[in-house]
């Protein structure tokens, strides 16, 4: 009798939030690139809120690439009293759902070889899993080297304060990333008697134990970051796992629809690198006032727009973790500004697609959330950015990118995290028209082309890459 032969595959577990999700995809996508005799095993998991679906972007990976399965595990019932953080409703999602992965795993192991299982680092409690199967496991970094130096070194900051950073009021240092005030700490860790507090904490003891962790960043984007931790500098009192910086990866096509064709057709009428995109991710919201002083600022500025609204949240919500209707952009912006302005802007209902929009010759700056994933297609793009941070690690992101990186201004908001139609009306005409508009669109270009070198032959991502791919065939 014949015995049969088990093929060789990779188990991803992404978390269900969508950019980390797409990120994680793209990930099996390169990795097939350089062993495409592997095949990869996606478990998915439903979010925990009703948000952006994937199913759209699922069925099109599906149907195009062969080797890439998805599992869909069953989905959990949260109980009522989960905390109020988005985050702490996704590790608590992934918690609950560790059984299913556990037996995902188990069923996957039978007729395949599991040369390595790769998670989300939300998804840190399903390590052990690795270690009970004897599959090296590995983190994916859905943020930048940065995030993950401060990410690495929380247990260090823990052990240094009885305080919650909401009451430090100071200045705290960390290896290889620039001093950051205690109040831009994302709110999910700020205060170090809350749920997911304790989670990022458990998760940070776990780096040491993993075989690997993969980052989407590229080494001359955030050097000194990343010499810090391969320095061991970040966890001090423990060993550092071979760090991958892979990136940048990115999607390099949106799903097209009706919102394509307007966006790019008017784009195409205006001059070269004139307009400005207001874009603020898939979870970002405004209230209606913040809306107005938004759409004051860019009036009063005199620049050519294109700015992507979305209703603002019903009173108990800050992020867009239900599906929103789609605005009314008449009764939302002050009287008679759509008019007022149709000759040099252009205002889309709730989505545009991001990454042709920033690839367009007309556009010349990016006002984003610093969401990591945008950040990426903005300098792949050459865009250089305004950062207005509104939830997650994005405050950090933004320190990295205006003082550290050197490719965006600040948006400065006030103590309530309001922005004034004049600070908005002056960060744009910054931007677009002065001497350090200019030099941090020349740092940009700078890092496009670094971008491109590190995803080349003989770069330095794609030699990490092979690195990583080299370890499972041992």
């Amino acid at each position: 009798m014949q015995a049969v032969a088990i093929d060789d595959a990779l188990v991803l577990f992404p978390s269900p939030a969508i950019g980390h999700f797409i990120s994680m995809v793209e990930l099996g996508k390169l990795i097939l690139n350089f062993q495409p005799s592997l095949s990869i095993h996606i478990l998915v998991i439903s979010a925990p809120y009703d948000a952006d679906s994937t199913t759209s972007y699922i069925a099109d990976v599906a149907a195009t690439i062969p080797s890439i399965y998805f599992h869909h595990l069953p989905t959990i019932t949260l109980p009522s009293t989960t905390g109020t953080h988005p985050e702490t409703l996704i590790f608590e999602v992934l918690r609950l759902s560790n059984p299913h992965v556990h037996q995902a795993l188990l069923s996957i192991s039978r007729t395949h070889k599991i040369k390595a299982f790769i998670m989300d680092f939300f998804c840190f409690a399903s390590l052990s899993f690795a270690s009970q199967l004897n599959i090296p496991g590995y983190f994916f970094y859905t943020s930048g080297g940065g995030s993950l130096a401060t990410s690495m070194y929380f247990p260090t900051l823990h052990q240094n304060t009885t305080k919650s950073f909401k009451d430090l009021n100071t200045f705290i240092h960390m290896p290889g990333v620039p001093p950051i005030f205690s109040s831009d700490f994302s709110s999910a860790v700020s205060d170090r008697n809350n749920k997911a507090y304790e989670y990022f904490l458990d998760m940070a003891f776990c780096f040491p134990k993993s075989a690997g962790i993969i980052v989407n960043t590229f080494e001359l984007l955030e050097a000194r970051a990343l010499k810090a931790i391969s320095d061991g500098l970040c966890i001090p009192n423990s060993t550092t796992p071979p760090v991958y910086s892979i990136g940048p990866l990115i999607v390099t096509k949106n799903a097209s629809d009706g919102a394509t064709d307007q966006c790019l057709t008017w784009l195409d009428s205006q001059p070269s690198q004139s307009v400005i995109f207001l874009c603020f991710g898939s979870l970002g919201l405004f209230s209606m006032e913040q809306l107005r002083e938004i759409a004051i600022g860019l009036e009063r500025s005199g620049q050519r727009f294109l700015w992507v609204v979305r209703n603002p949240p019903s009173d108990n919500q800050s992020l867009a973790i239900s599906a929103h209707p789609d605005p009314n952009l008449n009764a939302l912006l002050p009287d008679g500004f759509l008019d007022r302005t149709k000759e040099r802007g252009l205002v889309v209902k709730s989505w545009a697609p991001q990454v042709a929009v920033l690839n367009h010759n007309s556009v010349g700056g990016f006002v984003t959330h610093c969401g990591w994933n945008s950040v990426l297609e903005a300098v792949c793009a050459g865009v250089p950015m305004v950062a207005w941070p509104l939830y997650a690690e994005q405050k950090f992101n933004r320190l990295m990118l205006v003082e550290e990186i050197k490719i965006a201004l600040p948006m400065k908001e006030d103590e309530n995290g309001f922005v004034t139609a004049l600070e908005v009306e002056k960060r744009v005409n910054q931007l677009m028209q002065s001497e350090s508009g200019n030099s941090v669109r020349e740092r940009t270009i700078a890092m496009k082309k670094a971008a491109k070198a590190a995803v080349s032959e003989g770069g330095s991502s794609r030699f990490a890459m092979s690195r990583l791919v080299e370890s499972w065939k041992r």
